[in-house]
């Protein structure tokens, strides 16, 4: 009944300090009962290794993706954008039916820490900046234009600099990706679940394997993308991929209506989430464990980017505690994604007792 009512405010509507602490209370109530359910699925899980106590995986150690090591210990993830365009959309992507409003990064330009630089102009920034641990080719379909990055992976490649970069896959072909091998890539992630494990794909995953030294998938973990890689489970790894990272959903503004009525949870008063992505991880963890697939499978949790953003903030010398980069992606709580979780008779809490004088829910109009 609070919920119904908080989702009727509007923003003129007055949000009390006690309308917090309810609301605080219930989110985190709904927190613990996702929290205990992944504990248990966790402790199936025999072979359950962590990385410095900031992530969880199994499989081959050497196989663990240097991108992420960059990511979790490293100097964080330094995020290099020039693709404003994409050949598909997926209903799980941040930019979801706002493509035709994105903005261009300009001609000849590359985006880095949100600074237009041109190519001629990285000798400067190398020459300036303490060089990151790693970089990622973020945002969009970077093969949409890919020729045009192979001289700056070049760039930071001479430098020393380990890079990584993301695709849906489809546009790959071998004469790209052995451009990109040459030219110094590190590792390249596909994202399988952007085509629900195409096979034409599946193949790009092969021919990317014979021309750059680490290849892997990075998939937001969805049920489409769940049952599809099991059907094509044994093609995926004879691809010799050597990692999967199983990337925990989390919903912005532009694509959580596509999740309208899935039960959902907020991390931390962070990241919103439903809960059937990290479940769903954890199940593929297993199988995989009790398996032994020669590769490496990542829960990418919402745990683990609230890792990720205080290793940043502690290489960046921020403030102790202090959190670089996790946070809401909502300017107020989206308090009707999570009434169809507390509508949900088979979802209980973990302990429950009556509301204390005072915090009676109110009485609607209807």
């Amino acid at each position: 009944m609070w919920f119904d009512y908080f989702a009727g405010l509007s923003e003129e509507d007055e949000f009390t300090i006690k309308h917090k602490e309810i609301a605080y209370a219930t989110l985190a109530q709904i927190e613990a009962t996702v929290d205990q359910k992944n504990d248990a699925l966790l402790k199936e899980i025999n072979n359950l290794k962590s990385l410095d106590n900031r992530t969880l995986y199994v499989g081959n150690d050497e196989k663990f993706p240097r991108g992420c090591r960059s990511c979790l210990l490293g100097s964080g993830l330094s995020a290099i954008r020039k693709t404003h365009t994409c050949n598909i959309e997926c209903k799980s992507c941040y930019q979801f039916g706002q493509f035709d409003q994105i903005d261009p990064v300009g001609e000849g330009m590359w985006e880095i820490g949100e600074t237009k630089f041109y190519e001629k102009d990285l000798d400067l920034l190398l020459s300036i900046h303490k060089k990151p641990t790693g970089i990622s080719y973020v945002f969009m379909e970077p093969f949409m234009e890919i020729e045009k990055y192979y001289p700056v992976i070049q760039k930071f490649s001479d430098a020393g600099i380990h890079q990584h970069l993301y695709t849906n896959g489809i546009l790959a072909n071998e004469s790209a990706l052995k451009a990109l091998g040459d030219a110094g890539l590190n590792e390249i992630r596909f994202n399988l679940g952007a085509t629900q494990c195409s096979n034409s794909v599946i193949a790009n995953i092969g021919k990317a394997k014979k021309h750059i030294p680490q290849v892997g998938i990075e998939s937001p973990m969805t049920p489409e993308f769940f049952e599809s890689f099991l059907k094509k489970k044994q093609r995926i790894l004879d691809t010799q991929l050597d990692f999967i990272n199983c990337a925990e959903l989390h919903l912005a503004e532009n694509n959580i209506q596509n999740y309208y009525g899935e039960n959902m949870y907020m991390c931390r008063h962070g990241y919103i989430s439903p809960i059937w992505s990290r479940e769903l991880t954890l199940k593929l963890l297993k199988i995989a464990d009790d398996e032994k697939w020669d590769c490496v499978v990542h829960d990418c949790s919402n745990n683990t980017k609230f890792a990720r953003s205080l290793n940043l903030s502690n290489k960046e010398g921020m403030w102790f505690g202090a959190n670089s980069n996790y946070f809401c992606e909502f300017s107020t709580i989206p308090f009707e994604f999570f009434i169809p979780i507390l509508n949900d008779k088979s979802f209980t809490f973990l302990s429950e007792e009556r509301l204390p004088a005072g915090y009676e829910p109110p009485v609607l109009e209807i």
